[in-house]
């Protein structure tokens, strides 16, 4: 049995910064990973037809909560990390680019030398016209993290579901930590309330409730096993739903 509501026609997926680094202490960008997963993403797009919207993190690069715990004004260290999606996004959309996946890049801070402005109606055209969108600088505002940034961009263009893609390994959220917990089961599906009430680290508070909110489900799972995307997309039982 696949999913409820899939195949879905138009999905934002949420990528950590981390999910592209190296464990190269100088490389916070790998190749090779930004590569596959550029490819994965042109020919499920291309395949499926399905209308792909992208947002990335910029944690393997900065992160505002570190800048504030050395001393530095938390709005500064965020605005630097919202600098630091940017990066992440050229590199990606440079990789679809070369995949043959036409890509706009656009951010929520205003930088048109490198990339559009987010404008909602112009993303949905993109989106139509079978271009995938990376949206990035978060929401452009301090405070909020690149996890509700996906869950704002999800609802705002009309996506039927919000992909959480995890890098650190888990492929679904279980019952408890099952590094902890030899006894930790996977979760096949979940309300956003028992997540909330649980505690389960799915995504950020505000990114689960705004998903609830707005009945958008979330499917998480793990980005970094090569054809996980094709099976979320395809509405097969991967991850957990969130809903």
């Amino acid at each position: 049995m696949g999913r409820p509501g899939a195949p879905w026609k138009r999905v934002v997926l949420k990528i950590s910064g981390e999910a592209l680094a190296s464990g190269a202490a100088d490389e916070v960008i790998n190749g090779r990973v930004v590569e596959r997963l550029a490819r994965e993403i042109a020919e499920v797009h291309s395949e499926l037809g399905t209308e792909i919207a992208l947002v990335i993190g910029g944690g393997n690069i900065w992160r505002g909560a570190t800048g504030e715990a050395s001393g530095m004004d938390r709005a500064t260290a965020d605005y630097m990390g919202m600098l630091a999606t940017v990066i992440n996004a050229l590199a990606v959309r440079d990789a679809l680019e070369r995949a043959g996946q036409p890509t706009r890049v656009q951010t929520a801070i205003g930088m048109s030398e490198l990339a559009e402005p987010y404008i909602r109606g112009r993303a949905m055209r993109h989106l139509e016209k079978g271009r995938v969108v990376i949206f990035a600088a978060g929401t452009g505002n301090p405070f909020f993290t690149t996890d509700t940034a996906g869950a704002l961009r999800a609802v705002e263009i009309g996506a039927e579901v919000l992909l959480k893609g995890t890098h650190g390994g888990a492929e679904a959220l279980y019952t408890a930590d099952p590094r902890v917990d030899p006894a930790a089961e996977p979760i096949s599906e979940i309300s956003y309330d028992e997540v909330i009430g649980k505690g389960l680290r799915a995504m950020d508070l505000t990114a689960i409730t705004l998903c609830k909110e707005n009945s958008l489900p979330i499917l998480y799972f793990s980005i970094m096993k090569e054809g996980n995307l094709r099976s979320a997309l395809d509405g097969e039982q991967i991850g957990t739903l969130i809903h």
